[in-house]
């Protein structure tokens, strides 16, 4: 098990396989949480900024999501205990149906926490990239892991 005291400032993680974006998963998503008529239909996509479908930048976010959980699982397991939130979160291209994603994640800092001595709070970047090795979106995000050791001390 991986605790934040084995959790080192500065490191890159990458997905461990890509995720590529079918048109049927863009409608269907869009379909449910995000219904603009240019995540939905070819023809209502035509004209507008995106020039044809595309996904749902919330979509976007869920699938970065879905990679970030299989990195994290694809190694030793973490003591991850959720997160508090994302400070930052910017759609830098649109995806598109047959786009394949890829997320690459850097951990920015790390801080045991004051009001709970069983857990510090991570803060990381992640920055997807499609299949051209454009960004398409970036995060910053925060994270709780479990201590190993609560009456440890800090070893940054």
């Amino acid at each position: 098990m991986r605790y934040y005291e084995d959790l080192v400032v500065g490191t890159v993680s990458h997905s461990p396989r890509s995720y590529q974006v079918t048109r049927e998963e863009v409608i269907e998503f869009a379909g449910k949480y995000d219904p603009q008529p240019f995540h939905l239909d070819d023809e209502a996509a035509k004209n507008t900024f995106f020039g044809r479908l595309s996904a749902s930048g919330w979509h976007t976010a869920a699938m970065t999501m879905r990679m970030m959980v299989e990195t994290m699982q694809a190694g030793e397991p973490q003591a991850g205990l959720g997160s508090p939130g994302v400070d930052e979160l910017k759609w830098h291209k649109p995806v598109y149906p047959g786009d394949e994603l890829r997320v690459e994640t850097t951990l920015l800092s790390k801080r045991r926490m004051k009001s709970r001595n069983d857990m510090g709070l991570t803060r990381s970047q992640q920055k997807v990239f499609n299949q051209h090795d454009e960004l398409v979106m970036s995060m910053t995000g925060n994270g709780l892991i479990r201590l190993r050791d609560p009456n440890g001390t800090d070893d940054e």
